[in-house]
């Protein structure tokens, strides 16, 4: 599961990065987020193809995080769709149409995950898992378009966006931590990943591969973390290892 994360690049160091060629929501500019959770909007990327051309052009969303899929009555359920499996995508009637037409990435630094503490099961250790390079993470993702029945079609909050974080068993290194974890993207993959003209769901899936053994490292935080309120780059900074054994 992935249930919170960290993004504090700034939107033009993510325009760079993922040498996106259209701002899809130019007046839109998130600030640094190090307590990402269910609900709030956080950046995409997305390919779509414009009218009269011929192919996807790639682009930045703000868009909100708990996918509601189309045919949803109430927008409430996306709270509770925060995550999709990688190996039930093509099945799930929540995911299948948008795994074949609208997968995007999901820009992070890391993500959080908690560990029981050995002797306390009411209390678990927060790690902070991130790329041991510290390069941008980019979770596979699917987003989708929900059309509020009850606003008027010229209403700007007329179509809300929401999107979900593709999960895979952990790997072994991080697996003693949490047994899911996000699907990484690799950038060799990226252009393929985002294509809205591929949608071959057998293909699709061949480009969800889990990341390389220690690709991602993982360091113990602060608690500060349990609490959606706290934010700010202490979260993500490693307890010194006085604190941890005290754990």
């Amino acid at each position: 599961m992935c249930g919170r994360y960290a993004s504090a690049r700034k939107k033009h160091e993510l325009l760079e990065e993922f040498q996106v060629e259209l701002d899809g929501d130019p007046e839109k500019e998130l600030g640094p987020d190090y307590n990402v959770a269910p609900t709030k909007q956080v950046y995409a990327v997305l390919s779509r193809v414009p009218k009269d051309a011929g192919r996807g052009v790639r682009q930045l969303r703000v868009v909100k995080w708990g996918l509601v899929p189309a045919w949803a009555k109430d927008p409430s359920v996306g709270s509770r769709m925060i995550n999709a499996r990688a190996e039930t995508l093509a099945e799930k009637p929540s995911f299948r149409s948008a795994f074949a037409k609208r997968r995007c990435l999901l820009p992070a630094d890391g993500y959080f995950e908690w560990m029981p503490v050995e002797g306390d099961k009411k209390k678990k250790q927060p790690f902070f898992i991130h790329p041991e390079d510290d390069g941008v993470l980019a979770m596979a993702g699917l987003y989708e378009f929900w059309k509020d029945p009850s606003r008027a079609d010229d209403d700007p909050l007329k179509w809300l966006v929401t999107c979900t974080v593709i999960t895979t068993d952990a790997e072994d290194e991080l697996g003693h931590i949490h047994d899911r974890m996000p699907m990484m993207i690799e950038r060799d993959r990226w252009a393929e990943w985002l294509d809205p003209q591929l949608t071959d769901t057998k293909t699709a899936a061949g480009l969800l591969v889990p990341a390389q053994a220690g690709r991602l490292v993982a360091v113990p935080v602060s608690t500060d973390v349990n609490n959606v309120r706290n934010n700010g780059p202490d979260l993500i900074k490693p307890l010194p290892p006085e604190e941890f054994q005290q754990v």
